[in-house]
C-alpha cells in the first residue's frame, strides 16, 4: 500500500512552490520514487526549450550541492536560464533515497543513474510541454547524460565531462600525487574489469576499492565516453574550464576529437564548480566549492543560451 501511494505521487507530481522573484516559478516534483526534483519556468511560462541537469560525482543534490561543499551552481544555471527564457529540471541523485528505499550500496549500478536520467526525460516527453529537450551533465553527469540522450533528446550539452574512461581518469590522477600507487591501483583496475571484483588489492587503496562500491565501480568503467559520444547524432555542446582541477581541459577535447561536429568552448579562468578563478592557487580555487554566493563564470551561461537558441534556427 505504501509502495503504492509513492507510486501516484509520482504519476502526479505534486507539490508547488513559486520563488519569490519576478524572474522565474519553481515546482517541486516527484518523477518516482526514485527522483524528486525543481522545475523552474519563466514567469511567463512561455519556454520552449527544457534543459535537464545531471549532477556529477558523490552525494550531489539538485543545487549541485554536497556535505559541506555548498555552492548551488545547478540552481544558479536553473535560475539564470528561466531569466532568459529556458525552462530546467534538476534533481537529487538517488543516492538520498537509499535509505528511505532500503537500497544497499553494493547493489548500486551506474545504469541506476541511466535510468533515472531517461525516466526524467520520458516524464517530460509524455508531458508534451516544450519542443525542445537538452540533456546537460555535469562531470559524472555527462557520461550518464551521453547514455541517455542518444536517440531520446533534442540535443546535449558536456559541463566538465570527462574523455577516458573512469579507472584511467583515476590511475592518472594518482600517478600525480601518489607515483608509488599508481602500479597497484592500474592491476586493481584490471582485475575488476576482467573478473567484477578484486580481492587483494593493495591497504592503501581502500577508499577506492572497499568491497561495497566494487559492484558500482565496474559498472561504469565499462563505459568509454570518447565511445558513446560519438554514436550522438544530434547537436553537442562540450564546455570545459581552464581553471578546472578535476577535469582537465584537454578531457574535453577528446570528447570533441570523437564528435567533430560537435562545439568545443574552454572558458578561460572556470573551474569545476564554473566559478571565475584567476589564482593558480588550489586552495584558493577549492574555498570557491563552499562559496554559494560567488557568482558564477560570467560567461558560462551566454555560451549555453547561445546554443540552446540556436537550436530553433
Amino acid at each position: 500500500m505504501k509502495r503504492l501511494f509513492l507510486l501516484l505521487i509520482g504519476t502526479l507530481g505534486i507539490s508547488t512552490a513559486f520563488a519569490q522573484g519576478e524572474a522565474y516559478r519553481e515546482e517541486e516534483l516527484s518523477i518516482n520514487p526514485y527522483i524528486d526534483g525543481s522545475l523552474t519556468n519563466p514567469v511567463s511560462g512561455d519556454a520552449e526549450s527544457l534543459v535537464i541537469l545531471i549532477q556529477g560525482s558523490g552525494p550531489t543534490d539538485r543545487n549541485g550541492n554536497q556535505p559541506m561543499k555548498k555552492s548551488d551552481f545547478s540552481k544558479k544555471i536553473s535560475r539564470q536560464l528561466a531569466e532568459n527564457g529556458i525552462a530546467s529540471f534538476r534533481y537529487d541523485k538517488r543516492i538520498f533515497k537509499m535509505d528511505a528505499l532500503r537500497i544497499n550500496e553494493e547493489d548500486l549500478r551506474f545504469e541506476d543513474f541511466i535510468e533515472d536520467a531517461v525516466n526524467v526525460l520520458e516524464y517530460f516527453r509524455k508531458e508534451d510541454r516544450y519542443k525542445r529537450i537538452i540533456i546537460a551533465g555535469h562531470s559524472q553527469g555527462s557520461l550518464v547524460g551521453i547514455l541517455s540522450a542518444r536517440e531520446r533528446a533534442d540535443a546535449f550539452i558536456s559541463l566538465a565531462g570527462a574523455g577516458q574512461t573512469l579507472d584511467k581518469m583515476i590511475v592518472e590522477q594518482v600517478g600525480k600525487q601518489a607515483p608509488d600507487l599508481k602500479e597497484s591501483m592500474q592491476e586493481s583496475f584490471n582485475k575488476l574489469k576482467e573478473r567484477g571484483k578484486v580481492e587483494d588489492y593493495n591497504p592503501m587503496l581502500q577508499s577506492v576499492f572497499r568491497p561495497e562500491t566494487q559492484p558500482f565501480l565496474a559498472s561504469w568503467i565499462k563505459y568509454d565516453p570518447v565511445e558513446e559520444i560519438s554514436k550522438l547524432n544530434i547537436p553537442v555542446l562540450i564546455i570545459n574550464g581552464s581553471r578546472d582541477l578535476q577535469i582537465e581541459p584537454k578531457e574535453a577535447e577528446m570528447l570533441n576529437a570523437a564528435l567533430p561536429e560537435s562545439k568545443l568552448v574552454i572558458i578561460e579562468n572556470m573551474n569545476h564548480v564554473f566559478r571565475e578563478i584567476k589564482d593558480e592557487d588550489a586552495l584558493y580555487n577549492f574555498k570557491s566549492y563552499s562559496e554559494p554566493n560567488r557568482p558564477l563564470h560570467p560567461e558560462l551561461l551566454p555560451v549555453m543560451i547561445e546554443f540552446i537558441n540556436g537550436l530553433n534556427q
